[in-house]
């Protein structure tokens, strides 16, 4: 419950300090962690459950924002990229490239891997050990890259 208790500790910060961009994203967080506590039935989640919503509502507001951009609506596009920005700043630093691509060749090793057919089991390893730390994406643009 770590992520959750600096969550409630920042969202205190913003009422305060009436920083309603802030306020508006880490209430949006609080729900998520809400509904996900109240679906496991045990009222507690874990932190890389925590760190996947996290994630989830960082995405959520980057896709916001370039449709909004798209559609010429900068001005809906900006605090969608403000709120994303809170939000980031619960997440571990994200690694580069060459981290990421060391963890698959690694993971690539260990498995036997040799070509596309083993990309889900790949993925699976990969996408537990770097939780948080990078997006699916990603992940999964290296790993196609390194098997194929």
């Amino acid at each position: 419950m770590g992520l959750q208790k600096q969550v409630m500790d920042k969202m205190k910060e913003a009422m305060k300090s009436k920083d309603t961009v802030a306020l508006t994203a880490l209430r949006a967080l609080k729900s998520a962690f809400m509904l996900a506590n109240t679906q496991t039935g045990t009222g507690d989640i874990s932190e890389a459950e925590e760190l996947k919503i996290i994630q989830k509502q960082v995405k959520q507001r980057k896709d916001s924002a370039v449709v909004f951009s798209e559609q010429g609506r900068n001005d809906l596009a900006k605090p969608e990229l403000e709120e994303a920005k809170v939000l980031e700043q619960f997440l571990p630093e994200s690694l580069s490239e060459e981290e990421i691509t060391k963890v698959v060749a690694e993971v690539i090793a260990k498995t036997n891997a040799t070509g596309m057919k083993d990309m889900g089991k790949v993925m699976g390893i990969v996408s537990k050990e770097l939780a948080g730390k990078a997006d699916g994406v990603t992940i999964s643009t290296i790993v196609k890259k390194t098997l194929a």
